[in-house]
């Protein structure tokens, strides 16, 4: 702008003084404004140049804000990639580490658990033993039992009815059950004629087997009693009982070490009370032979074994 003026004032100075200067002069003078005009249109250029490059350089400038921007956050969502990734790999050992504890953990588990097979199996085998002792044991059981009731079926078969006497083998004993009809006079106690005979055959029996012991055991039905002997059922479930091993201790030398009176009252019963038949069928008394604790122990000792 100062320079425009410059040149302006230079030209009116000019043409104010062109009237008295010589025309050599005068050609001088235009020639510099001439030359001076073209340097200001060269300057305008210049300047309309650099502000071509001034706008250009403004827009590259908010471009490459733009773009500093958007790196700024590609930048921050790789740091977060970054940490999220180097959570991940301690994650990751720290696994590995449990892993490593628990290989450790199963090596010596594995060394337990083959100890433990070891001896289980031994075990097993132990065990194996002791069922086939116990199958020979429950054969030997079982022949016993099997010929103590053929002879006892064999020593009263003849002339005892048999709704009266029933011999069974019911697991590892032997037992005959005697109805009361035949066993005791009715609502007593008290022994018949021909419940000595009876008895009198199975002591046979008891007696050539001095390794057995007998129990006897009195049953009833729910009709109730009471008298001047009795109270009630289970009192007499027990006197019978009772009557049958005095009966087998005094009369048949039974050693009474062997023998055992139990009262069942009218708790355990075969049929209905409901009728007579079933109250019939409950009164009984049942006679139980069975090996001693110490010859049963004896079935399963292995030094007795017989051998094969």
């Amino acid at each position: 702008m100062r320079h425009t003026t410059r040149i302006f004032l230079f030209f009116c100075v000019t043409i104010a003084l062109g009237a008295c200067v010589s025309k050599k002069k005068y050609l001088s003078l235009q020639s510099e404004f001439e030359a001076a005009n073209r340097d200001l249109t060269a300057c305008g250029a210049r300047i309309s140049d650099l502000s071509n490059r001034l706008s250009a350089c403004e827009q590259e400038r908010f471009k490459l804000q733009a773009d500093l921007g958007g790196s700024q956050k590609a930048l921050q969502v790789r740091e977060d990639q970054i940490k999220d990734l180097k959570a991940q790999v301690t994650d990751v050992q720290a696994q590995r580490d449990r892993q490593l504890t628990q290989v450790t953990d199963l090596t010596t588990l594995s060394k337990s658990a083959n100890e433990n097979i070891r001896e289980t199996l031994a075990q097993l085998e132990k065990k194996d033993k002791y069922i086939h002792l116990l199958q020979l044991a429950r054969t030997r059981a079982d022949s016993i039992n099997l010929a103590l009731a053929v002879n006892l079926k064999s020593v009263l078969r003849d002339g005892i009815d048999d709704q009266d006497v029933e011999v069974k083998v019911d697991k590892t004993v032997v037992f005959v059950n005697l109805s009361d009809r035949m066993l005791y006079q009715s609502g007593s106690f008290m022994l018949t004629p021909r419940a000595h005979e009876v008895l009198g055959k199975i002591a046979k029996i008891i007696e050539s087997r001095p390794d057995l012991e007998v129990m006897v055991e009195g049953y009833t039905d729910n009709v109730p009693i009471k008298n001047a002997c009795m109270d009630d059922n289970w009192d007499l479930s027990v006197k019978r009982a009772t009557s049958v091993v005095r009966l087998l201790q005094k009369n048949y030398n039974i050693d009474p070490k062997r023998l055992i009176a139990a009262g069942r009252g009218e708790y355990n019963t075969l049929a209905s009370n409901n009728t007579d038949a079933g109250r019939a069928t409950n009164r009984r008394t049942r006679i139980i032979i069975l090996p001693k604790l110490d010859q049963f122990y004896d079935l399963l000792n292995p030094n007795k074994v017989p051998e094969k």
